[in-house]
């Protein structure tokens, strides 16, 4: 029996521990009433310990059906009505909370629109530029096109030099052997007057000799 008893007492504290400590982990709020006071009793006849403001946070540490021990976040513990308290955020905290966000947001709106302008403005000169590079680009494809024709008409009049310059190297090499050919020519018709000439000369000398000397010769006789 006394073990039974111990059981059911051990199972008591741990059921008390156990829900003490879920009462712990929840959020509890004093709801939109304007004002609760904090007793330090269970009864409205107890000495009022503190005014407590819509939205405080408390901690409960005890729950009743009328009545709730709490705790404030300055350790000051005490006890309130139960029904001005809540698990749900109050409506008050809820509001700040959605003006904190609205406030947030709107600073956050101001800003993608100031970078909204500002990538309008990028974008705006990203076009401009790639109208430029696309008008460039097209300029340069005329170049290219005319530079190209121009090439090969630089390389056809290269190529129509080279064959004209080995022509005339020919030409010139073939005028050079008819110069060299045509000055033996007139070197050995030079030769052949000169020597035609010389011999002329010299037969007339001979015969004038032999002329001469037959008439002294018939004028002794």
């Amino acid at each position: 029996m006394k073990s039974y008893m111990r059981t059911l007492g051990i199972v008591g504290i741990c059921l008390f521990l156990l829900s003490t400590a879920v009462l712990a982990e929840t959020k509890y709020y004093i709801n939109d009433s304007m004002k609760v006071t904090m007793r330090t009793g269970p009864a409205t006849d107890r000495k009022i310990i503190a005014l407590l403001s819509v939205g405080q946070e408390v901690e409960i540490l005890k729950a009743e059906d009328e009545w709730t021990l709490i705790r404030l976040q300055n350790d000051k513990e005490g006890w309130v009505i139960s029904r001005f308290i809540t698990d749900q955020t109050p409506d008050s905290i809820q509001l700040e909370a959605l003006k904190g966000n609205h406030s947030i947001l709107q600073t956050k709106v101001a800003s993608l629109m100031e970078e909204n302008t500002a990538l309008k403005a990028e974008n705006k000169k990203l076009s401009i530029d790639l109208n430029t590079s696309e008008t460039k680009q097209s300029d340069l494809g005329k170049s290219y096109e005319t530079l190209k024709r121009e090439s090969k008409q630089f390389l056809d009049l290269q190529a129509k030099y080279k064959e004209s310059t080995s022509k005339l190297a020919a030409q010139t090499q073939k005028a050079e052997k008819y110069e060299d050919e045509l000055t033996k020519l007139l070197w050995n018709k030079n030769i052949k007057w000169f020597l035609s000439g010389a011999g002329v000369l010299i037969l007339g000398f001979i015969i004038g000799f032999s002329t001469k000397r037959q008439r002294r010769h018939s004028s002794l006789l």
